[in-house]
């Protein structure tokens, strides 16, 4: 394959008139293009169903059910490293990007299961909107397929125009437009706030950062936790990460 049915794919996608064939093609060059399995996936609110979150997907036998059955969306790198980046990743990076964390025996644990079940290896594209992280597509599949940056960036397009116009024509475009922009929207300060929280880090660790005081790096964390409806720290930063906002 070339970069030609790449760009020839971005082409046909504004042409299909049914989610059906926007899939269908979708799989069509993926697969071709060495990949075994991919997923177009939305991002979901708190409380929301799981299963939700699939738009379109080619996965191995049985792996979204372990998937959900072992809470692995807590713990998957893949998704917890949309929260650090806007640009495509390798699903490596985001497990190495977690070395450090108090769960990354868990993410370890999950990803290798994943590998047992046929996703050693691929690559995932963000899909941001204005207030962050809207969904992302992932391909993967036994074996490496080493994309050039070009190949990259056109998958990227691919993952953007796919997850869109499926949206567009379940007619579930415009909600999504809608409830994004009613979320809440994090300043600045919040943002750097949460991130060292995320970290780990204490408010006298933080206010020294940022040379700020650690009554004040308080009131900024009582406030995000209203605004994100956290009940506690470590809540915040959960629900921070569920819903994209620290980039």
């Amino acid at each position: 394959m070339n970069i030609h049915s790449l760009i020839q794919l971005l082409v046909v996608l504004e042409e299909c008139r049914k989610p059906e064939a926007v899939v269908d093609e979708i799989k069509h060059v993926i697969l071709s293009y060495g990949f075994s399995f991919f997923g177009l996936l939305r991002r979901i609110k708190e409380g929301e169903d799981p299963n939700g979150r699939i738009l379109a997907g080619h996965w191995p036998d049985s792996w979204p059910q372990i998937y959900l059955a072992k809470k692995y969306i807590l713990s998957d790198p893949t998704i917890r490293y949309l929260a650090y980046t806007q640009r495509p990743f390798r699903w490596k990076e985001g497990l190495a990007a977690f070395r450090k964390d108090p769960n990354f025996r868990r993410m370890d644990m999950m990803m290798t299961d994943a590998a047992s079940h046929g996703l050693k290896d691929g690559y995932t594209f963000p899909i941001h909107g204005r207030t962050g992280v809207l969904g992302n597509m992932m391909v993967g599949g036994k074996r490496p397929v080493d994309l050039s940056p070009v190949e990259i960036s056109l998958f990227d397009a691919v993952a953007r125009k796919g997850f869109w116009r499926i949206l567009e024509l379940n007619g579930r475009a415009q909600a999504l437009e809608s409830s994004a922009e009613a979320e809440a929207r994090l300043t600045r300060r919040e943002t750097e706030i949460l991130r060292y929280l995320a970290e780990g880090m204490t408010s006298v660790e933080i206010g020294k950062s940022l040379k700020i005081s650690n009554h004040t790096v308080d009131w900024y964390v009582n406030g995000l936790q209203d605004k994100l409806k956290a009940k506690n720290r470590q809540h915040a930063v959960a629900v921070a990460f569920r819903h994209g906002l620290i980039t």
